[in-house]
């Protein structure tokens, strides 16, 4: 992980301090209903605002074309003032007089949110006039948003060219978690990747063969290397058109010496449904009119038992189809043997991605993790190997 500069080495008394935050939460008649990534920024904004700076906070809300109504982030600045307790500004627009007024009235301490940079097409295109228009507001940059760090954006890589540049406490988290996971990991080093396709974690599998010892894969996505292997999969999901590319991925681990762990039984029903009556069957006993929604308990131990051998772990994706009990139940035992696990002080776990999430919020384990990402591409777009732009840009300050 390159070197990047954090709060600790600055001093933001009477500075305005541009905070990069992430406020795209999830909102329903005017309310938030999830306030997970405003949770998040706090810690930051709070900081930099006790130590005399005037925080001037820039987000994207949406994918707006344009200014419209429903994207505004006023309503999320009334959320962000409840949960911090404290009083935040809001002006109608991220540059401009608008802008230059509100930054201009801040006095120490005080904080003051911007409108939806994403209102403007500039923003996107990281337009080198409208970068300058925004580092117009403040005197040091401050990115707190991993999870908009994939994209190459004014507010998230511009201002880091034009203004002394820094990380955020919940920035230097992430990359610091992200370091020791797989930057310089303690091994033996375990990957957990499940989820529904193989298509959409093709650049994912295919760099973390190279760097883990060991590659569990759950989900359907297992069915598409279980097919490839000539196992017979029944009515399960499976993206049969990419048999060699999972053969490809099988053999390149191989060469890397890194293990497989594929499911070696299954829990099969007949409707994919809550409830649905299921059944354990061996892969060689796989119904023709079945289809595959979780792992087996044998595989569940066998996973536990990987788990058990991991100084790290690395995890993103469900086992199986967890929303739908009982087939959470390879993933609910997993999830709560790594979070023992970690507990215990035997292991390091990260893990991320939006079902991740939400996957170890449903064991009841995602406390027990060493950290859980809310960034959702950015953290796979990392876990692929390729370079964050809005990182790599702290690292270059």
């Amino acid at each position: 992980m390159s070197a990047f500069k954090t709060l600790d080495d600055v001093d933001v008394r009477g500075k305005r301090v541009l905070v990069r935050v992430d406020l795209n939460v999830p909102m329903e008649n005017g309310r938030v209903t999830d306030a997970t990534r405003i949770e998040r920024v706090i810690p930051t904004i709070a900081e930099i605002a006790d130590k005399g700076g005037r925080v001037v906070l820039l987000a994207h809300f949406g994918r707006p074309k344009g200014r419209s109504e429903k994207d505004s982030l006023k309503a999320v600045a009334g959320a962000l003032s409840e949960h911090m307790k404290r009083t935040i500004a809001f002006a109608d627009d991220c540059v401009g007089e608008p802008a230059a007024k509100a930054v201009g009235a801040l006095k120490d301490g005080e904080i003051l949110l911007l409108e939806n940079t994403r209102f403007h097409a500039e923003e996107e295109k990281n337009d080198p006039a409208f970068v300058k228009a925004l580092a117009a507001s403040g005197d040091i940059y401050v990115n707190d948003a991993f999870s908009a760090a994939h994209r190459a954006h004014a507010s998230t890589e511009g201002l880091a060219r034009v203004l002394p540049a820094y990380a955020g406490r919940t920035m230097q988290a992430e990359l610091e978690a992200l370091g020791q996971a797989l930057g310089k990991p303690r091994r033996p080093v375990v990957a957990i990747v499940g989820g529904a396709k193989v298509s959409s974690k093709i650049d994912l599998l295919e760099n973390l063969v190279g760097r883990v010892d060991a590659l569990v894969i759950g989900g359907g996505m297992a069915n598409t290397f279980l097919h490839a292997q000539g196992i017979g999969v029944g009515k399960s999901l499976c993206e049969k058109d990419l048999k060699d590319t999972a053969l490809r991925i099988l053999s390149r681990a191989q060469e890397a010496n890194c293990a497989i762990i594929l499911p070696v039984d299954a829990v099969v029903a007949y409707h994919f449904a809550a409830d649905a009556p299921n059944q354990a069957y061996g892969l060689d006993a796989i119904p023709e009119d079945g289809m595959i929604l979780d792992a087996g308990p044998q595989s569940v131990e066998r996973v536990r038992s990987v788990i058990d051998d991991a100084a790290t772990l690395v995890w993103n994706g469900p086992l199986g189809a967890f929303e739908l009990r009982p087939f959470d139940a390879a993933t609910v035992a997993a999830a709560r043997h790594a979070a023992e696990r970690t507990k215990a002080g035997k292991l390091l776990s990260v893990a991320g991605g939006g079902d991740t999430v939400a996957a170890l919020n449903h064991a009841g384990a995602a406390d027990g993790f060493t950290y859980v990402s809310t960034a959702g591409g950015a953290f796979l777009e990392w876990l692929e190997g390729k370079e964050l732009p809005g990182v790599a840009a702290l690292s270059r300050g």
